[in-house]
């Protein structure tokens, strides 16, 4: 096999090695090495809590809930182009893609009981006009596995809403229009339900601190009082989609990849109603906090991963916002999280609350995956380009320089022994009992008489004159060597050009060889994920 030929092998095996590890083995690390549930910790360092009566350990005294934010499909307002644009086509096919390649292969491999959406299902949900939202929907649907009831295959599921879903109270109040086609599709915005031995409670982030005075903010009020009222027989969760407040420049912990964004709130002029903000206000978390009583807060929104405790007057109480499951919108580390809630309260347990545990789970890291295709490509093309015609062999070439070597030394031993022998002469002599011996004798340099001095003379005589023919000869041969360079110089230009050409040629060969290995395995992949 020529060289060539065995280069043109190992890309391809490269080549095949990574497209099948960037879009499926990388999608099954979570699940495999990385990430497991929480409440499997629990287990190997206190195994006798969780013994059942016949002494068998079981996962049954938990129910596994994965929980999910921001996807937000790509539409035309996520950059501003007029719909079913190529472009737009193209990104809305990729992002969809790797997200239901996260959902299907790095989420529901841990086989969650139950699947939480923590808002912002769509870019521009409140401005897209009816038929384009459902578009969207069908999108949504299809992305992660949705039937006909909303559910993830036959996972309960449960949503709350976004700002991008259904707008700020300033958007929302004037298009209400949006919110009956949301709560049609996701359900009710103010909603609680029982997921084992917790109680779980959504609210309409979005129109928590808008104008009192208006009905979406006294509408979540009320409901927030409702909940307040009653009496609380289950520990609680609150889910919010816009997270509580917390002062700028908060540490997130160690899990935050972007800088801690600031709070910002914008309020019209006119109503008051909110236009835009990046966490409820201080006075309202804090009423949350008190009225509700949470064990535990989660949210989204930030699109980055962010952990902190909240002091209230009903204790200590940790949030979690959980970072998007889309690469598309602005964090390098997409994740989701897992979270074991305990079925019933242990009979011996003195703090119930501490019975809920979380495990945040990263997803691949699609921008570094396409950056390495990048970059494969550029040392493909350099090595089919570059790559010398007898190859490289780092043996052949040890091998070479050992004989070299071993030659060089033979023939230095050869020529010191001819030396000695041309130097020298054999003389026999008799010993006393009439035995012959050679003995070896040095033979002296032959001392220089003045009668050859005039020999030398006159030979140096007709060596000078020899000498000067010699030069009027390689004058000569240099003159004719003028005219003749420029044919020698034009062919060696030619060779070089032709050298060139079929390297050229071989290198565009060897990537449609490549290619055609290649591209219909990454096809396959694409399309098997996205049918």
């Amino acid at each position: 096999m020529k060289h060539h030929h065995k280069l043109t092998v190992a890309l391809c095996l490269i080549w095949a090695s990574s497209i099948l590890y960037g879009e499926m083995f990388a999608f099954w690390v979570p699940s495999l090495f990385t990430c497991s549930w929480p409440h499997h910790h629990l287990l190997k360092l206190l195994p006798s809590f969780f013994l059942q009566s016949d002494g068998v350990e079981s996962d049954v005294k938990f129910t596994k809930v994965a929980i999910v934010t921001d996807p937000q499909l790509m539409d035309k307002t996520s950059f501003r182009l007029s719909s079913k644009t190529l472009a737009l086509e193209v990104a809305q096919f990729y992002t969809d893609v790797n997200m239901r390649r996260s959902f299907f292969q790095s989420v529901l491999p841990f086989k969650p009981d139950v699947v939480l959406f923590l808002g912002d299902y769509f870019d521009g949900g409140p401005f897209l006009p009816e038929e384009e939202w459902y578009e969207s929907l069908s999108r949504f649907k299809h992305v992660f596995g949705m039937n006909s009831q909303g559910q993830a295959g036959d996972v309960p599921t449960f949503y709350i809403s976004g700002n991008h879903d259904i707008g700020y109270s300033r958007v929302a109040s004037h298009k209400l229009d949006v919110i009956n086609r949301y709560e049609k599709a996701f359900g009710s915005r103010n909603r609680r339900f029982v997921i084992g031995s917790t109680e779980f409670v959504s609210i309409d982030a979005q129109a928590i601190d808008g104008n009192p005075q208006k009905e979406l903010a006294s509408e979540v009020w009320k409901f927030v009082q409702n909940v307040s009222s009653d009496t609380k027989s289950h520990p609680r969760v609150l889910l919010t989609h816009i997270p509580l407040y917390r002062p700028d420049q908060t540490p997130c912990g160690p899990h935050r990849a972007s800088s801690v964004i600031d709070q910002r709130l914008w309020r019209h002029f006119q109503d008051q109603e909110v236009m835009y903000q990046n966490y409820i206000t201080a006075e309202s978390s804090k009423k949350l906090l008190e009225l509700i009583k949470p064990t535990l807060v989660l949210s989204g929104h930030d699109h980055d991963q962010c952990t902190l405790t909240h002091k209230s007057e009903a204790g200590s109480v940790t949030e979690h916002t959980v970072g998007t499951i889309s690469w598309q919108q602005g964090n390098l580390y997409p994740s989701f999280m897992l979270l074991s809630v305990p079925n019933t309260v242990h009979q011996n347990s003195s703090d119930q609350d501490s019975m809920l545990h979380t495990q945040l789970c990263f997803l691949p890291r699609q921008l570094f995956i396409y950056i390495w295709y990048l970059s494969l490509f550029v040392l493909t093309l350099l090595a089919l380009l570059l790559w010398p015609n007898h190859g490289i062999s780092f043996l052949n070439n040890a091998a070479d320089t050992i004989s070299s070597v071993m030659k060089l030394s033979f023939l230095s031993g050869v020529t010191k022994e001819k030396n000695e022998v041309e130097n020298c002469e054999y003389e026999m002599v008799w010993d006393a009992e009439g035995s012959m011996h050679l003995v070896k004798k040095v033979l002296q340099a032959p001392v220089k008489r003045q009668s050859d001095k005039s020999q030398i003379e006159r030979g140096n005589a007709v060596l000078r004159s020899a000498a000067r023919k010699n030069d009027i000869e390689n004058v000569m041969d240099s003159n004719v060597g003028v005219g003749v360079s420029d044919p020698l110089m034009r062919s060696a230009s030619k060779s070089r050009t032709k050298l060139v050409i079929q390297r050229v040629i071989r290198t565009v060969m060897m990537s449609i060889v490549i290619a055609a290995f290649n591209v219909p395995i990454y096809m396959m992949l694409i399309f098997k994920d996205w049918a």
